[in-house]
């Protein structure tokens, strides 16, 4: 088995009396592009710095290719930074940004420019190459700070945050740069960010930490479909998470008794294998909002509830209607938006929702 290019091993962060990060244990390998997210204050950011030697961990270890970290100034370390203000020198022109690292590494200068000028051409700015950074765009100033920090061919890239000050348009496309960029290089790549669809759209392996612990680390498509807890459950998409008590087990074919109405749900796949709670006990379950059918007339679903629209949400092509049952539940369901055209939505009146049994995923049962 090949040695991890990180790893975090018992690693707790204490700024006086407060905690930031608590008995981490995570392991990234060569090439793998981590996303970490979480709420403000999880500590997502405090680890991404403890890898860069800015913060020093109160206890643990930190390994970056077998070699322990935990005193190595940040200077020392093959773990250059794209930083969320992107930190770029305003007084140097963008090529001179990007040759900033070879020059405190003692490289030649012609070197130095021919790298520079390669990479900048290389994210498809090298028509700026004499510009003062500050007279660049955002999109443009992005793509220098990563020239910067990848003209030195790092063996690991920390990013914290790095799109989140640009417009829309130009996070979808800076999204495309990087997975290209990582893909083609083979960088390993930890990417510290808030937006999930930023982390699903690029990483591989996504991190959900929640007071200063990984409360989920799986495949972004695992962690949508499966939250392991109910913090990952309400964190990720569009969730509906109904609390009742068993009524019926046969088999892995739960049966669970709320006061919105009796649901039947299987159990035992995903993060939840192996587990089958027994007659009377509390559990929690999911049920993805894009999984929900929506219909005037009672769908053929092996769960099915009534209820009246709220509100609505579009974002783009997409619309989230808010539904409430008449003993208070909310319920979100998310379709396209030439779906709701013809849902007749507007003429008030009951609606029904519908979902099978091997939709919903059974939360463990320390979550309720």
């Amino acid at each position: 088995m090949s040695t991890p290019l990180v790893s975090m091993e018992n690693v707790d962060k204490n700024f006086g009396t407060f905690t930031a990060v608590r008995n981490l244990n995570l392991t990234i390998d060569k090439g793998e592009f981590v996303a970490i997210m979480g709420t403000s204050g999880c500590g997502k950011t405090t680890t991404l710095r403890m890898l860069a030697g800015l913060e020093q961990p109160s206890a643990g270890t930190i390994r970056i290719a077998g070699k322990l970290m935990n005193d190595v100034r940040p200077h020392e370390r093959d773990t250059p930074m794209v930083w969320q203000s992107l930190a770029l020198f305003p007084f140097l022109n963008a090529r001179e940004n990007v040759e900033f690292g070879l020059k405190m590494r003692n490289q030649p200068a012609d070197l130095r420019r021919k790298k520079a000028l390669d990479w900048l051409d290389r994210l498809g700015v090298a028509e700026f190459a004499e510009r003062n950074v500050e007279t660049l765009s955002g999109g443009q100033k992005q793509r220098v700070a990563l020239a910067r920090s990848l003209v030195t061919e790092p063996q690991l890239l920390l990013l914290d945050e790095p799109l989140s000050a640009l417009d829309a348009h130009l996070v979808i496309r800076m999204q495309s740069v990087l997975t290209k960029l990582q893909r083609e290089l083979g960088i390993t790549f930890v990417y510290v960010t808030h937006s999930q669809s930023e982390a699903f759209a690029m990483a591989d392996r996504v991190i959900i930490m929640s007071n200063g612990e990984i409360a989920q680390t799986g495949l972004p498509r695992d962690i949508y479909r499966e939250p392991a807890n109910r913090f990952v459950a309400e964190f990720v998409g569009r969730n509906n998470i109904i609390s009742g008590d068993v009524r019926k087990v046969t088999g892995k074919k739960i049966e669970i008794v709320s006061p919105t109405g009796t649901f039947k749900l299987n159990a035992g796949g995903g993060t939840s294998a192996g587990v089958v709670p027994a007659v009377g006990e509390s559990v929690a379950f999911v049920i993805a909002a894009d999984l929900v059918e929506i219909t005037r007339t009672r769908p053929k679903a092996d769960n099915v509830v009534e209820c009246s629209l709220i509100s609505e949400e579009f974002i783009g092509a997409m619309v989230t209607l808010f539904l409430e049952t008449e003993d208070g539940t909310e319920f979100k369901v998310q379709l396209q938006e030439r779906e709701l055209a013809t849902l007749d939505h507007n003429g008030g009146g009951s609606f029904y929702l519908g979902w099978q049994a091997a939709s919903a995923h059974l939360l463990p049962n320390e979550a309720v």
